[in-house]
């Protein structure tokens, strides 16, 4: 072929591909799982342990100061009257559950253990919870415990198998997440409330949430 037709031959190019990026898949809030659940309830027990402390010790002392003789001896120690304690100490104990978690749901839905897991605590709005809601979630949750405490008293009636019944209780709520199709515990029905585990992305700091909102 001569050099002049060769030089009128135009060479076209191959368009370029243009390089595409895939989007990254938006993780969304998923029912949280029994064992994170009761992982977060145990950052949190240590806080609400240390709570009912303080409370029980402050209500002891004004307890004894105002229906105790006090005495000098030991043998002379006498405990508080059973109407003070079913009718101050065990309401100001419920109060005190109540005022804890009610303060985190109602604020940003997150105690401080729940953060640690990335847990949130909706209604089946997906809102925050209200003071209302707080409290009928907690008697909820106190439900299976109480009457698993009760059967072990019938059965025993020594202080330890009654803490262990309740305790076996409160594991009982958040086992009937394995039989339960969507994943609910026994708290999360009754009381039509919902823990989610929440995306990296979207587990905002508790403190900022606590700053930010407005009542």
């Amino acid at each position: 072929m001569p050099k002049s037709k060769k030089r009128a031959i135009v060479k076209t190019k191959k368009p370029r591909r243009q390089a595409t990026t895939a989007m990254p898949a938006v993780e969304e809030p998923t029912i949280a799982n029994p064992t994170t659940r009761l992982a977060a309830i145990v950052y949190d027990g240590m806080l609400i342990l240390a709570l009912l402390f303080l409370v029980g010790t402050v209500l002891t002392v004004i307890g004894t100061l105002l229906t105790m003789q006090t005495g000098t001896e030991s043998a002379q120690a006498r405990s508080l009257p059973v109407w003070y304690q079913n009718i101050v100490m065990t309401p100001s104990f419920i109060l005190t559950l109540v005022g804890f978690y009610g303060l985190f749901w109602r604020r940003g839905g997150q105690t401080l253990g729940m953060q640690t897991w990335r847990l949130k605590t909706v209604n089946d709005s997906g809102r925050l919870l209200s003071w209302g809601q707080s409290f009928k979630r907690i008697m909820a949750a106190s439900l299976m415990p109480l009457v698993f405490g009760v059967i072990g008293s019938l059965i025993g009636g020594s202080r330890a198998i009654i803490l262990t019944s309740a305790f076996l209780g409160l594991v009982f709520n958040y086992a009937f997440c394995l039989f339960n199709r969507r994943g609910l515990a026994v708290q999360d029905m009754i009381s039509n409330t919902v823990t989610l585990k929440m995306p990296k992305t979207e587990n905002e700091s508790l403190w900022r949430v606590i700053r930010n909102r407005k009542d």
